[in-house]
């Protein structure tokens, strides 16, 4: 049914455009630098511009042949569907969907990091500051913009260890998953649910998504 469909309305190409779409949102996820995903997000809105308009035109012109003119109303609507999600706001959407199937996939792997971590066969070891350790580089990547994780803990050795879901190294906040131990980093995380809780909330006891600092 779905391949009489696709070579029906003469998708194929649309569905390689799909793959190719949702590709890039799981890069931009786990590989793209920050800085670079704002030129390819400019890229893909116009892409679907074109194509809008060249799906327009060509039904406006061939108005008086059905099936020309069904054929482009439905490559127009997923060209309208995909416009729509990957502008800022909108990309959200896909972006907080492989969020969240990241979190169920690697849950696990970083809760054997968090042992670690307790077991002192993880601590910090770069020489710019004294509390973030990197992972090696390697698949999974369990924390984005280079697979480095931010260990802290105080005198009672109650942990707080940081998973970055988006890393900025400059003035714009990032976003993470923490675990933490300490009762004043969690109550300063439920005051931050409360205040933004679109942005902020708790996953599971001692597990948290924080956007910002």
């Amino acid at each position: 049914m779905i391949k009489a469909f696709i070579k029906k309305f003469n998708l194929k190409g649309y569905l390689f455009l799909l793959i190719v779409w949702i590709l890039i949102q799981i890069f931009t996820f786990y590989i793209f630098p920050f800085f670079i995903i704002p030129f390819i997000w400019l890229l893909f809105i116009l892409f679907f511009l074109v194509l809008i308009i060249r799906n327009l035109i060509i039904a406006i012109k061939n108005r008086n042949v059905p099936l020309i003119v069904n054929q482009r109303m439905v490559k127009l609507m997923v060209n309208v569907i995909l416009f729509g999600l990957t502008f800022y706001g909108l990309n959200y959407i896909p972006q907080l969907i492989i969020e969240k199937v990241d979190w169920v996939v690697l849950y696990n792997h970083r809760k054997n990091i968090i042992d670690e971590v307790k077991n002192n066969k993880l601590q910090p070891n770069v020489s710019y500051n004294d509390f973030m350790c990197e992972l090696p580089y390697e698949f999974p990547i369990v924390s984005n913009g280079g697979n480095d994780i931010a260990i802290y803990y105080n005198d009672e050795n109650e942990y707080t260890i940081e998973f970055y879901v988006f890393r900025n190294f400059f003035d714009a906040p990032s976003t993470k998953i923490i675990y933490s131990e300490n009762s004043e980093n969690i109550n300063y995380f439920e005051e931050k649910i409360k205040r933004d809780p679109t942005n902020n909330w708790k996953i599971k006891n001692n597990w948290y998504r924080i956007y910002g600092d």
